[in-house]
């Protein structure tokens, strides 16, 4: 029969292996030149839970606009910090 210092590491343990899932609060994009006359890259600093973390995504060129809208839609953003997964709200079909 486990212990109640049993399921407690046990519920510990499950805890540090779940998500860790921060809301994005703000977001702010911008553009870095690499090579003057060349392509530049685009790279979206996104602020998680008001300051108390943060993370650059530096997507494709093509990419960029599609997030960039994606994020500007509101709602609750979320981002999955161990496995770098942006999550967007439900979208009503049409």
């Amino acid at each position: 029969m486990p212990t109640t210092q049993d399921l407690n590491n046990q519920q510990e343990q499950e805890l540090k292996h779940g998500y860790k899932i921060r809301q994005v609060t703000h977001f702010q994009p911008s553009w870095r030149e690499k090579t003057r006359g060349e392509a530049g890259s685009f790279f979206i600093q996104i602020i998680l839970d008001h300051g108390v973390d943060n993370y650059i995504l530096e997507p494709e060129a093509e990419d960029t606009d599609v997030l960039l809208k994606l994020l500007s839609q509101g709602g609750y953003i979320g981002f999955d910090t161990e496995r770098k997964i942006l999550m967007f709200p439900n979208l009503a079909t049409k």
